[in-house]
């Protein structure tokens, strides 16, 4: 793609305020994914604080969203030095609160020390098939999954849970924030489906069917500078599961094995329909 969707463009609305649009299809599923409030979130603090790379992102996602109406976005500056500055970033629809983050930036500086983890050996993009999950990254992203591992199909085999897609992100034309906003939308769907991996007749085409799923808090923190346009490794990790939730963890690295950022994640993994409840048709109604 050339052009990204009108959700990357943020809409002065006030002071520190901004208006955006979604992405998706209301008739499908209305709910605004937590990667786009990410991307979100990051570009409107990068508006606030020309100067600062984001460092890291610290989210809680409290509340959905729906696609049908827009976003409001407020960033509270909490410090703004020489060399870091940080800010909450609260999401909001009307009267409800959706999601807050705290994101810290750094002015850029040399190294003192520097090293890394190392690198999965996997398949690289080139032996990896390309995946239909598109709708988990931004659009205009090439996705492939390793070993062709398909999440979504319940009947699908078991395996560890470990995940590690490729994505190759559209052309931020040189913008560092937006390639980091871009890589943000990438990183928030892929680690319930790790975690349902090891799990017999169970898929992430159950999600908000027989299944309940939701991403609780996620936080990326950002290691270096990378460019769009190249080759991202994104190794998944479904660390623990257990009591309805699940914690999984996941590194980011360039095609020559550098690392530039990390996730971690808290999810809802939870049976619909306890026993003893109505139907999800009926809870609905």
């Amino acid at each position: 793609m050339t052009t990204l969707p009108e959700a990357f463009s943020l809409e002065p609305a006030g002071d520190h305020r901004y208006r955006a649009t979604s992405i998706g299809d209301p008739s499908a599923h209305d709910v605004v994914f937590g990667g786009q409030l990410l991307a979100q979130m990051l570009l409107a603090s990068a508006a606030e604080s020309p100067g600062k790379d984001a460092t890291s992102i610290h989210t809680i996602f409290a509340r959905s969203a729906t696609l049908t109406k827009p976003l409001e976005i407020e960033v509270e500056a909490m410090h703004d030095g020489r060399s870091l500055g940080s800010d909450t970033v609260t999401v909001r629809q009307g009267d409800r609160l959706c999601a807050r983050g705290l994101i810290l930036r750094q002015a850029e500086e040399p190294d003192l020390i520097r090293h890394q983890p190392e690198m999965p050996k996997v398949d690289g993009p080139d032996q990896a098939p390309l995946s239909t999950q598109d709708m988990l990254v931004a659009p205009g992203t090439e996705l492939r999954v390793v070993g062709g591992v398909n999440t979504w199909d319940p009947e699908a085999p078991v395996g560890p849970a470990e995940l590690f897609v490729w994505v190759r992100l559209p052309d931020a034309h040189g913008d560092l924030s937006l390639a980091q906003a871009l890589l943000a939308y990438a990183t928030d769907g892929f680690l319930i489906a790790t975690a349902m991996r090891p799990h017999e007749g169970i898929g992430q085409n159950m999600a908000h069917r027989s299944i309940a799923t939701g991403v609780v808090s996620h936080t990326l923190t950002f290691h270096d500078r990378f460019d769009t346009g190249q080759w991202l490794l994104l190794a998944h990790e479904g660390t623990a599961a257990g009591g309805g939730r699940s914690y999984g963890r996941a590194q980011v690295f360039t095609e020559d094995g550098r690392a530039v950022a990390s996730f971690v994640q808290e999810s809802l993994i939870r049976d619909a329909n306890p026993q003893g409840s109505p139907p999800t048709e009926q809870r609905r109604s």
